[in-house]
Order: structure tokens, then sequence, then C-alpha cells
């Protein structure tokens, strides 16, 4: 019986197998209408660059004579799509407990072709703008959390460790869910050779440690909860045991949350989306800025 010859073209076919599938995957983030509209939401314009303005959309009573706790959220779409939308429902959840929440876009390729280093700066000008108008919206500007999933966690996550790229507002605390946290090598974690994520310079438009928020832990990084799915294959589970090793070793607060047999979109619904938004929303009553 004869053996077959091993496919020399195969670990290539893997590799792009694994570029098809993020760039079908993506869009699913992006199934939410753009521009999106919501009841009961005022929408405010943050940054203007050229004739692009970007906005974000505030759910929750502002009261000027008020000091309420506020989140801020940016979705998911690999910085290649996706909508404010994402987030909507535990924003709205989050406005009904008593905070000022908030869904902000930013640019992304699809829309504006841009590089991944453009969303940061997006990400950190909108924290800047919450805190420089924390008073008229009622917000408390000690109380200010920075949120969102997959690359809106890595946005998230980026306005609460990196430096530079604009304002150095941080957020201070921080709830990622599945985030991409760790773009680079680190201790306790190697990116795997075929990628599903194109981590490349030209794409991120810097090396990718330069916005890797693992590798810019320090004194100022936030309290951290992190909710991740134990069978994610875009964004490891292993790159945020390693992002809350990093930040134990650095002494800052971080509560990782995996959740067994969930993968990569696990907390957009169903019973995933429940269980993250209670991990969240029990973090915030930890940190008294909403009550139990």
């Amino acid at each position: 019986m004869k053996t077959k010859a091993p496919n020399p073209h195969r670990p290539r076919m893997k590799s792009i197998i694994c570029l098809l599938l993020c760039l079908l995957t993506a869009p699913l983030f992006a199934r939410s209408p753009y521009p999106p509209t919501f009841k009961n939401a005022r929408v405010e314009t943050y940054r203007k660059i050229g004739s692009t303005e970007l906005k974000l959309w505030i759910f929750g009573e502002s009261d000027p004579k008020a000091k309420k706790p506020a989140i801020v959220f940016f979705f998911g779409g690999g910085w290649h799509g996706g909508s404010p939308a994402q987030f909507k429902d535990q924003a709205r959840h989050f406005a009904k407990r008593g905070m000022i929440a908030i869904t902000a876009d930013y640019r992304v390729k699809s829309r504006h072709g841009v590089q991944v280093v453009e969303c940061v700066k997006d990400a950190k000008a909108a924290i800047a703008w919450v805190r420089e108008n924390a008073q008229r919206l009622g917000i408390d500007p000690n109380k200010i959390a920075a949120s969102g999933g997959s690359a809106g966690g890595h946005l998230a996550a980026a306005t609460g460790t990196i430096s530079g790229f604009g304002s150095d507002e941080r957020p201070n605390a921080m709830i990622l869910f599945n985030p991409a946290c760790t773009l680079a090598s680190i201790a306790g974690w190697e990116p795997p050779g075929d990628k599903a994520v194109d981590l490349s310079t030209e794409r991120l438009g810097v090396e990718a440690k330069v916005i890797s928020p693992a590798h810019h832990i320090g004194p100022h990084t936030p309290p951290t909860l992190i909710l991740h799915g134990k069978q994610d294959t875009t964004v490891p589970y292993a790159s945020v045991v390693a992002f809350e090793s990093a930040m134990k070793q650095a002494g800052r607060p971080c509560k990782l949350v995996g959740y067994d047999g969930e993968e990569h979109r696990f907390f957009n619904r169903g019973e995933g989306y429940s269980k993250a938004l209670a991990d969240a929303d029990a973090f915030l009553v930890d940190l008294g800025w909403i009550k139990k």
C-alpha cells in the first residue's frame, strides 16, 4: 500500500485559510448598521480629522450637578470594520445601573484606510474628551472605565497602558472582552506562526511591541477585568494569561475570568452575553462605582 507524500503546499494553504477566516469573520462584528442610530442616546463629536467627524453616543441621564461613573465602549472588528452598535445593549444596561455609558466610533481600515496606530490615537482622544467634558455630562472624572471587545479590547487596553499617540489621559478601570492585548512576544506567550491576524508593521503602522498593551504595563495602569473565552482561536487564551501575569508582576490589580468552551464572540449574545455582563457588573460593584 502506497503512502502519500507530504504536501509541500500544506503550510502555505493553512496560512491562506487562516487569513480567509479572518477576513470572513471580521464583518460579523459589523452586521449592525453603520453609522448607527440609537433611541434615547445623545450623539456628540469628539474628534475631527480632516473631513472625518468621529462621534460617540451617550446613554444615561446627564446632570451637571451629579458625578456618575462612566464607561466607554470600543467595538471589535479586527481594526478593519465594525460598528459602535456592538455594545449598545451593554451600554443600556450600565445606564440603567446609574452610569453614563458611551459607545465610541473610531477610524478603521475599510472606511478610512488607516493603520492600527490611528485607531489607538482615536481611542485615546475619546477617553480624553470624556474627561474634559465630565462636568457637563455629570461624570465623575475619577471614575471612567474603558471597555471593548477584540480589537476594541486592544484599544481600551491601550488607553490604560500606552503613552504617547495623543493624550495620556488614562481610564480609571478597564473591562476587556476577549481583548487583543498582547501583540508581540512576552514571557509566557509567543504569537503563533500561522497568524490569523495581520500584525505586520505595514498593517499596524509601527512595530507590534510599540502598541502592545502587555508591553507597557506600569504604575499608571488601572484595575483591570478580562473576560475571555478559553476556546478563542482568534485571540488565544494564553495571550491574556500572559497579560494577567505581567500585570501581577507590576503589582497592578487584574482579574482574568476564563469561560470554558466559549469562543471569540461569546460575549455578544445568549448565555455568554449574560455571564460576561454579570461579571462586568460585579467588577464595578467591587470597585464601589455602582451598588450591588
